[in-house]
């Protein structure tokens, strides 16, 4: 328990800004309890005013969560989510940064994350080199990812696009995102991305890929995704608007491997990942109520 509250102690040094008197909630789920509740008690050992909710397991990462966590949400100033799938491309996110609140997402939090992997980055490194990858992603008009050896190719187009940087580091509050975190992301061009794409990492709800699954994209939609686990990609989606490109990102977390977790997988240097669904939240006009990231590792980005 001691190592909890040595990395919330951390938290609260270089990542976060909770005020004295802030009223904070651990939102979690059946399925992350375990981890919240430590992370409960790092915050109470460390004198913060928190307490821990605990609602049903969402179904998809980009699910809402329920009506009564949302009230909880807006009643607290700050509220770190535990949850095992992603609250982070949600509309209650949206709504509690407008509301002035601190939000953390932390989908698929384990104590190896907290304590030996993505979250033992030198968060200053981490932040610096974000902003540096989110100001070239702004700069391009497109990046071509090559995958699979180079048998693959996928053209994104980002013309009048901005790149954001998820540090990981959250200044006062209003502001909300991933943490850990160490990622150049984006909101492509809706309908225009084409090509296809090896994912050879692991896929959000899912894990790590047994073998590569080829994606094949036209006109911004997945229209295939080969082998047992494209298939289960393409039933998480659903047939509508789950299906579009929703997001190019690129990680810049030095500390962070491919573990099967997506919160890490997502954030490993070598890495992109593209993801499909909801982008409403971060500059793109898609709300399909899922948002699912798939992970290359080792590609070769062409920006143009």
């Amino acid at each position: 328990m001691q190592q909890y509250h040595a990395v919330v102690r951390n938290i609260l040094a270089n990542n976060v800004t909770i005020d004295s008197g802030d009223r904070v909630l651990v939102l979690s789920d059946r399925s992350t309890e375990p981890v919240a509740s430590k992370f409960l008690d790092g915050l109470l050992a460390n004198d913060v005013h928190a307490q821990l909710f605990i609602m049903a397991d969402r179904e998809k990462s980009g699910e809402e969560p329920t009506p009564e966590a949302l009230e909880h949400i807006l009643a607290f100033d700050a509220t770190f989510c535990l949850t095992k799938h992603s609250l982070t491309h949600t509309s209650a996110r949206k709504q509690a940064v407008a509301a002035g609140k601190l939000f953390v997402t932390m989908p698929g939090i384990t104590e190896y994350i907290l304590t030996e992997g993505a979250m033992t980055a030198d968060s200053v490194r981490v932040e610096r080199e974000t902003i540096e990858m989110a100001e070239k992603i702004t700069r391009a008009s497109a990046a071509i990812i090559h995958s699979g050896g180079g048998s693959h190719r996928l053209r994104v187009p980002l013309e009048g696009r901005d790149g954001i940087a998820s540090t990981g580091v959250f200044r006062g509050k209003g502001v909300g995102g991933n943490l850990p975190s160490g990622e150049a992301y984006v909101a492509p061009v809706e309908y225009a991305v084409s090509g296809t794409l090896e994912v050879n990492g692991s896929i959000a709800g899912i894990g790590l890929v047994d073998e590569p699954v080829v994606l094949e994209v036209r006109e911004g939609r997945l229209e295939s995704a080969s082998g047992s686990q494209g298939a289960r990609l393409l039933e998480m989606l659903g047939d509508g608007l789950g299906r579009q490109v929703a997001e190019l990102g690129i990680g810049t977390n030095h500390a962070a491997g491919v573990i099967g977790d997506i919160l890490e997988d997502e954030k490993a240097y070598d890495t992109i990942h593209i993801a499909f669904g909801s982008n409403n939240t971060f500059g793109g006009t898609i709300a399909a109520g899922v948002h699912i990231d798939c992970i290359v590792a080792g590609p070769t980005v062409e920006w143009v």
